[in-house]
């Protein structure tokens, strides 16, 4: 198993539509056929000192192996979503995790 799990901070001028649109976009890429289980996230109201709560969204995908996270990286829903939103982006932070 492969967990992919990205943190996006969005531009401070971002509006609610379109970060509705952005939640929108990410949610589509649970279509992508290797991705096993899924889940989209905003921070949690929880205030520790190790918890970051300064990103926008976090996005969690698993796979069954590293050939299901290749497939996901070049599939058409992917790429579609990099190029309508990588715009918005600020920061983006990954940790793939086997």
């Amino acid at each position: 198993m492969l967990s992919h799990h990205v943190l996006f901070w969005l531009k401070a001028d971002t509006t609610e539509d379109q970060k509705a649109a952005f939640r929108k976009g990410l949610e589509s890429l649970e279509k992508i056929e290797t991705v096993t289980q899924f889940h989209v996230g905003t921070p949690a109201p929880i205030e520790r000192a190790v918890v970051d709560v300064t990103y926008t969204f976090s996005l969690v995908l698993f796979f069954e192996d590293l050939a299901g996270h290749d497939v996901y990286q070049v599939h058409d829903l992917h790429k579609a979503f990099l190029d309508e939103f990588r715009i918005l982006f600020d920061k983006v932070v990954i940790y793939d995790a086997q």
